[in-house]
């Protein structure tokens, strides 16, 4: 397994098809349509299936489905087997619940939930098949129903019967806060796609606490690799503010965001860096550009974009091939080849490439 930091050699198009092909060939989404979690590269072996890391590849598939001159049709054909799973396999209608893995379902996750509704909306846009929007109001239901408590949702319920499980302030998963808002999100594409626009209040509550919490999320915990895991998750935030990126408030806190994480990932990224999170760094640049909102550092960009590319890795063995690692802790590569790091990554260096060759931007829907 090798992931040369810095190596630019491939053309940006040549490392987007060859992510795409990990996710054809790697094995990491098996025939069932479940995506597993991470290929373990030290060990020769993938994680469980995700039903979180399903969705999140239900949206990259779409997305490659979007941008692909060849293979657009299996490209397609893997995501139809992703959001079938999801929508058949995973979803229990009879509950209203999505657990966070099947076997044992003892878990589901608002977070999870949301990114893998947006992922079946993704889907349904893709196909037209109504049994994804179908499931996807189901799960946007649950999360503003099950999870609600006072002027917050819980991160974490137990099943079968749905109470919340202990928080823990220094996990950001396991906590309630801004980085919920990339969920919510679903709400707003939810009320764009039935015209129900009571989801979209829910949006807007989630919003406002986000908005009046984030800048208290950083650093958060008092070890510095920690910090590097919740600028993955203010990045979850100020993805969330792209429906209202226009307003004012949004438009500062992008603003104010980008800087500050910017700062912290210079000053951590010698120690540890996380892949996803200068993917999620170039892509929210991109969009907070193109939404009028926060001017484009074309020469951080750059560099970000360099960078990144850098994180794909070159083997003979087709299961890491292309893939993404999920990042370096003092210069080695983490063996972790990661489904959400290379989705990240694919699209932050296609839009990058599009937006240097002058090609349109895409649109907010098909953020993965």
């Amino acid at each position: 397994m090798k992931c040369e930091l810095g190596c630019y050699t491939n053309s940006l198009r040549q490392t987007v098809t060859r992510a795409g092909e990990w996710f054809l060939h790697s094995g990491i989404q098996e025939s069932d349509g479940g995506v597993a979690r991470y290929y373990r590269a030290d060990r020769g072996s993938n994680l469980p299936v995700s039903t979180e890391i399903t969705g999140y590849t239900l949206s990259a598939l779409v997305y490659l489905h979007s941008i692909a001159t060849d293979e657009r049709r299996v490209f397609l054909n893997h995501a139809v087997a992703a959001a079938n799973y999801l929508s058949r396999r995973a979803w229990n209608a009879s509950t209203r619940t999505m657990p966070f893995e099947l076997d044992p379902a003892a878990f589901t996750y608002f977070f999870d939930c949301g990114i893998i509704a947006r992922g079946l909306l993704a889907g349904w846009r893709a196909t037209g098949n109504e049994e994804y929007l179908a499931v996807a109001l189901g799960l946007g239901e649950a999360m503003a129903c099950d999870f609600a408590a006072r002027n917050e949702y819980h991160p974490i319920l137990s099943l079968p019967d749905k109470r919340p499980v202990e928080r823990d302030e220094l996990r950001w998963s396991q906590s309630s806060g801004c980085y919920q808002l990339k969920s919510a999100m679903a709400w707003w594409d939810l009320a764009e796609a039935t015209g129900e626009q009571r989801f979209r209040a829910l949006y807007d509550e989630v919003l406002e606490s986000s908005l009046s919490s984030w800048s208290g999320f950083l650093p958060g915990h008092p070890e510095r690799t920690k910090v590097m895991d919740r600028l993955h998750a203010v990045l979850y935030f100020l993805e969330g503010l792209l429906p209202r990126a226009t307003e004012p408030r949004c438009a500062g806190a992008l603003r104010a965001g980008i800087d500050s994480v910017s700062t912290y990932f210079r000053d951590l990224a010698p120690a540890f860096v996380r892949s996803d999170v200068l993917a999620q760094l170039l892509r929210i640049r991109l969009y907070a550009d193109w939404a009028g909102a926060v001017p484009l550092d074309r020469t951080s960009a750059r560099a970000e974009a360099e960078r990144l590319a850098g994180f794909q890795c070159s083997d003979s063995d087709p299961r890491i091939d292309g893939g993404f690692c999920f990042g370096r802790r003092d210069g080695e590569c983490i063996p972790h080849v990661s489904p959400v790091s290379t989705a990240f990554a694919l699209q932050a260096l296609a839009l990058w490439e599009g937006h240097s060759t002058g090609e349109a931007q895409a649109h907010r829907h098909m953020l993965i």
